[in-house]
């Protein structure tokens, strides 16, 4: 996801320095717009599975403070893990979301100044 995330940037910084016509302009525009909807739904369904994670993790640490065995350590550590590792990958979604909506005005600006 991260990758496709920069490939989609590129195209867009290199597609906004070659493209002087208002016509292209506004094409890229609709492209990158379509891509931030993309975006959006993925970062809601990642919110959504990141916040059940966390609950579950939340859940079984207080289990395992109650039953303290091995196999409720090992799940708990197991849920730390994972809570820890969707926490950050939605820390770079959501930045990547962010910056693409800076993309989105650099676009129209120059459509803008051309027009």
């Amino acid at each position: 996801m991260i990758d496709y995330i920069k490939q989609h940037e590129r195209y867009v910084l290199d597609s906004l320095e070659s493209h002087q016509e208002p016509d292209k302009l506004l094409e890229l525009l609709a492209y990158h717009d379509k891509q931030i909807s993309w975006m959006q739904h993925e970062r809601l369904a990642h919110l959504i599975t990141m916040l059940f994670v966390c609950l579950f993790f939340l859940l079984t640490f207080g289990f395992t403070m109650i039953h303290f065995t091995v196999p409720c350590i090992l799940l708990t550590a197991l849920l730390l893990v994972l809570t820890a590792a969707y926490v950050l990958h939605y820390y770079r979604l959501e930045n990547s979301v962010q910056g693409w909506y800076s993309l989105s005005n650099k676009i129209r600006m120059k459509w803008f100044q051309i027009k």
